[in-house]
C-alpha cells in the first residue's frame, strides 16, 4: 500500500507483541512512527530495528495508568514527530494479571483495567481528533479483543472494558464520519504474547488440561495467532484504500467467533 509518506502514526503498547508488529508494519510502509510504551529497552529495540531498515521512528516512554502522562502524550508525540495523523490505541491490561471469579474480583484491578483499556483510548482519541478534523483526514484504530464480542471466564473487567471500547469507537466514528476521519477496531483472538501466555496457562491449569493440547484447541484453525497476523489489518485500515470503512470491529481470531 502507498500513501503514508508524510503521515505520523502513534502506536501505544509498541514495545512488544501486537503493538510492535503494527509499529514495524506502518514504518515499513512509509509512516513516521512514534512508539509509546513503558519499557525503554523494548522501545529502543523497536526504533533501532525500524531505523536500521531505513524507516523513521522515535520512542516515547509513558505509563498510561497515570492519567497525567496520558494527557501529555499527544503533545509529546507532536514535539518529536509532528501532529498525529494515525492513532493506534493498542496498549492494554489483560485478564491474566489477576484472574478471579466476579464475586472475588478486586476493585483495584477493575479500576486499572477500565483506565487503560477504555479511558486511555477515550482520552487519546479526544486529543488526536482536532488535528485530524482540521486537515479532514485521520485514522483511529483501536485494538479491542474477541472478548469485546464474547465473554471470557474470570475476566469481568477485561470483558467489560473491551465491549466498552468497541461501543465508544463506534460512537466516535458516527460523529466524525463525514469529516474525513475513520474510526475502527480490531478484535484479535488468542495471540502469542506474554500477556496471553499467562492467560492460557491459567486456563489450562483451571481445566486440568495439558498446556500444548489446550493451546492447539484455542481456535478452529488450530493454535494461536502471532502478532504479525494482526498488523496487516491495521495497515489497511490506516490507508486511503479503507476510506469508506468506519465504525467497524474486525475479528482476526482463527475462527473463534464467526458471527
Amino acid at each position: 500500500m502507498t500513501g503514508f509518506e508524510g503521515r505520523v502514526a502513534l502506536v501505544t503498547g509498541a514495545g512488544r507483541g501486537i503493538g510492535r508488529a503494527i509499529t514495524e508494519a506502518l514504518a515499513a510502509d512509509g509512516c513516521r512512527v512514534v512508539a509509546a510504551a513503558r519499557t525503554v529497552d523494548e522501545l529502543q529495540s523497536v526504533v533501532d530495528g525500524i531505523t536500521d531498515a531505513g524507516g523513521s521512528a522515535v520512542a516515547l516512554q509513558v505509563d498510561l495508568s497515570d492519567r497525567d502522562q496520558t494527557r501529555q502524550l499527544l503533545d509529546r508525540a507532536a514535539d518529536q514527530a509532528g501532529p498525529v495523523d494515525i492513532l493506534v490505541n493498542n496498549a492494554g491490561v489483560g485478564s491474566s494479571g489477576d484472574p478471579r471469579p466476579f464475586i472475588e474480583f478486586r476493585e483495584q484491578y477493575w479500576d486499572l483495567s477500565l483506565e487503560v483499556n477504555l479511558t486511555v483510548p477515550y482520552l487519546l482519541t479526544k486529543l488526536a481528533l482536532p488535528h485530524m478534523l482540521q486537515q479532514s483526514w485521520g485514522r483511529v484504530i483501536t485494538v479491542a479483543s474477541i472478548n469485546g464480542r464474547r465473554p471470557a471466564l474470570h475476566a469481568s473487567a477485561y470483558t467489560a472494558s473491551k465491549h466498552g471500547v468497541i461501543g465508544l469507537m463506534r460512537a466516535v466514528a458516527l460523529e466524525v464520519a463525514a469529516q474525513g476521519v475513520t474510526v475502527n477496531c480490531i478484535c484479535p483472538g488468542p495471540v502469542k504474547t506474554l500477556m496471553n501466555d499467562l492467560r492460557i496457562k491459567y486456563d489450562a491449569e483451571r481445566l486440568g488440561r495439558d498446556l500444548a493440547e489446550h493451546e492447539h484447541k484455542l481456535t478452529p484453525v488450530g493454535g494461536r495467532l502471532v502478532p504479525e497476523d494482526i498488523a496487516p489489518m491495521a495497515v489497511y485500515l490506516a490507508s486511503d484504500a479503507a476510506r469508506m470503512i468506519t465504525g467497524q470491529a474486525y475479528n482476526i481470531c482463527g475462527g473463534v467467533d464467526m458471527a
